[in-house]
This record gives structure tokens, C-alpha cells and sequence, in this order.
């Protein structure tokens, strides 16, 4: 079982594919990380070093993958922050490219454009390309509350609120909608929510708001990387949506306490790795259909 995993890349700390690729690795999958940038830290640090590839430069790593003759044997492609929208092209055509050698094979979208609390930090244009190209392309997103809001124009203050936008969202093409970061006026005070979406149903879980300072980046592509493969491994059909959200959950919650314990910036994965699989603790999944 092999995953197509065209991100950022790290050499100290856990966002992009080195957040990504080990979950995956550890559930079970086989990762071809395609690195789109290579820095030394992330960029909420006050410095880093590193470049940013070229379009041109992935294209050819893509096209040396599939002169091996294995895009047959890739079940998913995961992609995450586009640095341009040329690149994304690049990543469209991956995915058609895999999908041709495996009709079965999935596109999972991490629209990776902003937050509540910087709003966009994405070049102009990313948006619309992710709205109008990306999202009729993918099988399954994974907004954050604020993505969800930019890609449908609707406002989300509460829990029904969610799920329209999520609806509308399901409108421009994939079949499943993970919502992460969510908090509304329906929200506990001490709690987070995730919600997905789907034309069967909508389901959401809470977890416990761990509120670290600062506040650990990389979460949003670890979780992307978890759903992703609990929806892959989940062997019901009709359940795999609310079982791969309660397994997503539950991991990403170990992960971001592992971080709080440890009193670093930086994501515990490698701690939390047998949550990925049998987490400690587990979080119900409500229907909200």
C-alpha cells in the first residue's frame, strides 16, 4: 500500500511531509514523499534556510516515479501547502496520472490557505485555484473552520452553520469533508471539534482544547495524513467516514497532549506513535446529520 505525498519538507520539527509521511508509515503505508520546499525549521520561527523547489523540479520527480512502472500500487496522492498555483497544476496532473494506472485511487486535499488568526497567508490566486480546480479533483478535504468559510463564501457560528458549508463544499466535488479547528457558539469552552461530512451523513467529535503557547504547527498536516489512512484501512463502507474520524481524533489528541507534556513547539510525533494505531484514549462520535 503506497501514498503519494507531494508537501513541504523540514529538517528539524514536524510539519508538511515530515509530519505526514511517518503516520503513514507507522499505520502501515508505503510514503513516496515529494518534497515541494526543503527549509531547515518552519517558518514561524524568526529564521530559517532552505529553498523552495520549482514546479519543473517536482514534475520530474513525479515523472522518475512513474518510470519505475509503480503508480498502479499508489492507493492515495496527499497534498498540502501549495507555494503556487502552478504547482498545484503539477499535482492535478499526478493525480491523473495515478488515477489512470488505478481508477480506485484517492486524492486527499489539505486546502492549506490561512487561519482565523493570520487570515490568508497564501499568494493571490491560491484560493481560487483551490476552490475552482483542486476541490472537483479530490476525493476527501480537510479544511480548517476558516478554509471552510473561504472556499463557500459562508459563515460558520454554529454547528449547523458547519455542516451547510461543509455541504456547499461537498457541492464542488469530493465525496468527503473533514472540518478541523472547529469552534463556534455551540462549542464547550474546553473543547475542539472535528466534523465530517459526506452525502450519507455528517459526524462530529470533541476533544479536550489543549491552548499551547505557542501553539505547534504541523497539527493540520498530521491529521490530514491520519484520516487519510484510517479512511483507507477502515473496513466498512458504509462506516469508514465517522470510523476514520474518531481514530483521526483521538491520534491527533495524543500528539498535540505529547507536545504540551514535553513543553517543545514542535509536534511529539514520534512519541505519540502508538496512538496513530491504539490510542490511550478515544473520543465518541456523534451523528449530526
Amino acid at each position: 500500500m503506497a501514498i503519494l505525498s507531494i508537501q513541504s519538507h523540514v529538517a528539524y520539527g514536524h510539519v508538511g511531509n515530515a509530519a505526514a509521511a511517518f503516520p503513514l508509515q507507522r499505520l502501515g503505508f508505503e510514503v513516496w514523499r515529494v518534497n515541494t520546499v526543503q527549509f531547515s525549521n518552519h517558518t514561524g520561527y524568526d529564521d530559517w534556510q532552505g529553498q523552495v523547489f520549482e514546479p519543473a523540479h517536482i514534475a520530474q520527480l513525479i515523472d522518475g516515479i512513474a518510470a519505475r512502472g509503480v503508480l498502479g500500487e499508489c492507493q492515495a496522492v496527499l497534498s498540502g501547502y501549495l507555494g503556487d498555483a502552478a504547482l498545484g497544476a503539477v499535482i492535478l496532473d499526478a493525480v491523473e496520472r495515478v488515477r489512470r494506472a488505478n481508477p480506485a485511487a484517492l486524492y486527499a486535499c489539505d486546502p492549506v490557505m490561512g487561519d482565523r488568526e493570520q487570515g490568508l497567508f497564501v499568494r493571490p490566486g491560491i484560493p481560487e485555484f483551490l476552490r475552482d480546480r483542486a476541490l472537483p479533483a479530490a476525493d476527501i478535504i480537510t479544511p480548517n473552520q476558516f478554509e471552510l468559510e473561504t472556499l463557500t463564501g459562508r459563515a460558520v457560528r454554529r454547528l449547523a452553520d458547519a455542516v451547510e458549508a461543509a455541504r456547499l463544499a461537498l457541492a464542488l466535488g469530493p465525496g468527503v469533508v473533514l472540518v478541523t479547528s472547529l469552534r463556534h457558539a455551540d462549542t464547550a469552552p474546553d473543547e475542539i471539534e472535528m466534523l465530517a461530512v459526506t452525502a450519507q451523513g455528517a459526524w462530529r467529535v470533541a476533544t479536550p482544547f489543549l491552548a499551547l503557547d505557542p501553539a505547534p504547527n504541523g497539527a493540520g498536516d498530521a491529521l490530514a495524513a491520519l484520516f487519510l489512512a484510517h479512511y483507507l484501512k477502515a473496513g466498512s463502507q458504509l462506516n469508514r467516514t465517522p470510523e476514520a474520524l474518531e481514530r483521526a481524533a483521538a491520534a491527533i489528541y495524543a500528539v498535540v497532549e505529547a507536545t504540551g507534556r514535553a513543553g517543545t513547539r514542535e509536534l511529539q510525533i514520534i512519541a505519540a506513535q502508538d496512538a496513530f494505531a491504539q490510542p490511550a484514549k478515544s473520543f465518541a462520535v456523534e451523528d449530526v446529520s
